[in-house]
């Protein structure tokens, strides 16, 4: 288990982490999301162990991680910002983390060299950038660690290799109970990938759920209208509100069903429920605790 408790981290007068606590349990997918400069690749840094918390405690399985051997060899941490040897091939890459991680799993590395389009034998400074996010998921997954953090790690590669990468994630977690802790600003991604959010603003977690408990409480329907609605004395809790011609579409914090008849009793020519994506979700969530969505995820 990863377990963060009144974390801090500063960087000269900057402060990137701000009394963050959080546990995330082992064998989950759980994605972090929130605005650029709001602490995830720091918060990743630091359960990592690349840097040392400057207040509060970070622990991996109970232990911290800065200066401590033992903990890193169950943490493998892929960068936003990718970095390879010089000249460097995937083989080789491979080989330098085989020395540092005592679970390197070379069969692995043979079988999922024939999954990943890449040429495992060609310099990785040549690849594309999808190339070398290929290369480095590649290798990470082979390092045998228990968690894997993955900061952007899908930013670049094309549809197909986005379906193989999760697929493979998904057997790490069934197979080894691997937990796996992602970022990205792409909510729809983890929508279909995670099955816990946590949302950082400003070096604090302002919620976490799993995936499936964020959407109650809220709904989305649509409905059309022959004639004006007073949605003000409709005594609907709206949240979001869209309307393109007689069509107006709803976000609003309650129960589908109730909404459904609030919506009948005002004559639509149809009134029906959407489903909700994950974006919409934060919207009632941020609205809940008194901010401002739009000035939050951008």
């Amino acid at each position: 288990m990863i377990r963060a408790v009144d974390l801090t981290k500063r960087f000269g007068n900057f402060t990137a982490l701000d009394g963050l606590s959080t546990e995330i349990q082992p064998g989950c997918i759980y994605g972090l999301v929130g605005p650029n400069g709001s602490g995830k690749s720091t918060l990743l840094r630091l359960i990592s162990g690349v840097y040392a918390p400057d207040g509060g405690e970070l622990t991996v399985d109970g232990k911290p991680v800065f200066e401590c051997p033992a903990a890193k060899d169950q943490v493998f941490y892929l960068s936003d910002d990718l970095y390879f040897l010089p000249k460097a091939t995937t083989r080789e890459t491979a080989a330098f983390y085989r020395g540092l991680y005592s679970g390197f799993d070379e069969a692995k590395f043979q079988r999922l060299s024939g999954m990943f389009p890449i040429n495992v034998n060609q310099r990785i400074n040549t690849f594309s950038k999808g190339m070398r996010r290929q290369a480095a998921l590649l290798t990470a997954l082979c390092c045998g660690a228990r968690y894997l953090l993955l900061d952007e790690a899908f930013d670049g590669l094309d549809p197909v290799i986005r379906l193989l990468a999760k697929r493979l994630l998904a057997e790490e977690i069934a197979e080894r109970g691997t937990t796996v802790v992602v970022t990205s600003h792409n909510l729809r991604e983890l929508e279909d990938l995670c099955d816990h959010i946590g949302l950082l603003h400003k070096g604090r977690i302002l919620f976490e759920k799993e995936l499936d408990e964020l959407k109650f409480g809220f709904c989305k329907v649509q409905a059309a209208y022959d004639h004006p609605v007073d949605w003000e004395a409709s005594g609907l809790q709206i949240l979001q509100k869209q309307q393109r011609g007689s069509v107006v579409s709803l976000l609003v914090r309650g129960e589908a069903e109730a909404t459904l008849r609030v919506l009948e009793e005002l004559q639509p020519v149809f009134s029906e429920t959407v489903p909700l994506t994950l974006e919409e979700v934060f919207i009632g969530e941020m609205e809940a605790v008194g901010y401002d969505y739009n000035n939050i995820l951008l």
